[in-house]
């Protein structure tokens, strides 16, 4: 899916700046549309964007948590240990506290999801290449 076809789906949220303060946790370019800048509300909304093969790191959200409310595209997601799982608008993944994990998008395909974050956010290493590559979406 191209930029474009994201945006005739109805994309709600601009796509917001290159995110540049988190990319060194990111394997690609993404970008970051922050949408609650209240310091009175201890919980990150944020809309993120990747470009193809964008993906974060690794990473674990301790003292918190993290939901995923996919809004475009096609992205991946996956806990250390489990297979990965393929994502597409409409889909809503929970990340308890504690759990090494990483989302991005697929290698076709622009995505973007909500990101609503609480905790603090421990950044790991990236996703290798390999493994990346090997993930295949069914058809």
């Amino acid at each position: 899916m191209t930029e474009d076809e994201m945006i005739q789906q109805g994309v709600i949220f601009p796509r917001g700046p290159e995110n540049v303060n988190f990319a060194k946790f990111f394997t690609g370019t993404s970008y970051l549309q922050n949408l609650v800048s209240d310091p009175e509300v201890n919980v990150g909304v944020g809309v993120v964007t990747f470009e193809p093969g964008t993906r974060n790191n690794w990473h674990i959200h301790h003292d918190g948590y993290q939901i995923l409310l996919v809004t475009a595209g096609k992205g991946w997601y996956q806990e250390e240990g489990q297979a990965a799982q393929l994502l597409k608008a409409g889909d809503v993944v929970v990340t308890h506290d504690g759990v090494k994990h990483w989302h991005g998008a697929t290698k076709d395909s622009w995505f973007a999801h909500i990101a609503i974050t609480a905790g603090t956010p421990e950044w790991l290493e990236p996703v290798s290449d390999a493994d990346y590559n090997a993930l295949k979406e069914e058809a």
